[in-house]
């Protein structure tokens, strides 16, 4: 999961390269790529009989690749309307939003570590938002209503894919990351035309789609077979740390003291919460 946060916080450094593509464009070139790179890790995986062994009929199927189209684009879009930090603290609602979801949904009590560990990385987060908003910066109310559709459809997804495995249903749910891609190039083609992307562009957008999309999402659904939905969604959390030190290391975006500040209290969260659940299967 740590590899896969890395992975993701590639996007908001990669988009400041770009020259001329711009809002939907950007999302429609990089889930195309994020679906072509799916089709061939896919049949790399699981042969050809993939496309037949995927559970069409299952709701869990299609709201999940619902959720990953509904990321896939609100997120570039946010990117494209406002800065990096303001997306990117955004997206920390998530482990609030997540915890909430599951407890309602499964009804299984979160431990006590995981509600502190939330809770002071709530803390470091608004430390850094309080800082870093630009609420009179061009784009802002809307790149961060944009950009907080992410975390509630990531909290559906994490939440759906335990839920699954609670009832023993077995499903496999990778498939719906390529459907998630799908769904999200096919929407946003009419928006992205007429075509602006440079020859450049479309490489970047290549490398969002394949490295920053595809292999790091297959891994964090696996992930979250594996981790509570709390977890994992904390765990992601340092996609906010990476991508604004990608940002600040390549595109000049330099964070304030509060943001390092903050920055540092997430992490400690993020360890208590480890080095405790640690402890416990180990005592």
């Amino acid at each position: 999961m740590l590899a896969v946060t890395a992975m993701w916080s590639m996007a908001g450094l990669v988009t400041r390269q770009l020259e001329h593509a711009r809002s939907f464009e950007v999302t429609f070139w990089r889930s195309g790529f994020t679906l072509v790179a799916l089709v061939l890790i896919l049949l790399a995986w699981q042969g050809r009989q993939v496309f037949q062994k995927m559970p069409w009929r299952s709701p869990y199927f299609w709201l999940s690749g619902v959720c990953w189209s509904v990321m896939f684009t609100a997120f570039m879009v946010a990117l494209t309307l406002t800065a990096v930090a303001n997306v990117l603290i955004t997206l920390a609602l998530g482990p609030l939003i997540t915890a909430l979801m599951a407890r309602l949904t499964t009804g299984h009590p979160l431990p006590w570590r995981t509600w502190g560990a939330i809770g002071l990385a709530g803390m470091g987060i608004g430390w850094m938002f309080a800082s870093q908003i630009q609420v009179d910066s061009p784009g802002f109310v809307l790149g961060v209503a944009v950009a907080v559709c992410v975390p509630l459809a990531g909290a559906v997804q994490w939440t759906l894919v335990q839920r699954s495995h609670l009832r023993g249903l077995n499903l496999d749910l990778v498939p719906s990351v390529l459907l998630g891609a799908a769904i999200s190039t096919v929407f946003t083609l009419p928006w992205a035309y007429p075509f602006q992307a440079s020859t450049s562009d479309i490489q970047w957008m290549a490398l969002l789609g394949v490295f920053q999309l595809a292999i790091p999402c297959v891994l964090s659904v696996l992930c979250a077979q594996v981790l509570k939905a709390a977890e994992v969604s904390l765990l992601a959390l340092l996609e906010v740390l990476f991508g604004i030190g990608l940002a600040w290391y390549g595109a000049g975006e330099v964070p304030s003291r509060e943001v390092l500040m903050g920055g540092t209290i997430v992490i400690a969260a993020l360890l208590m919460n480890e080095l405790l659940s640690w402890r416990q299967r180990h005592v």
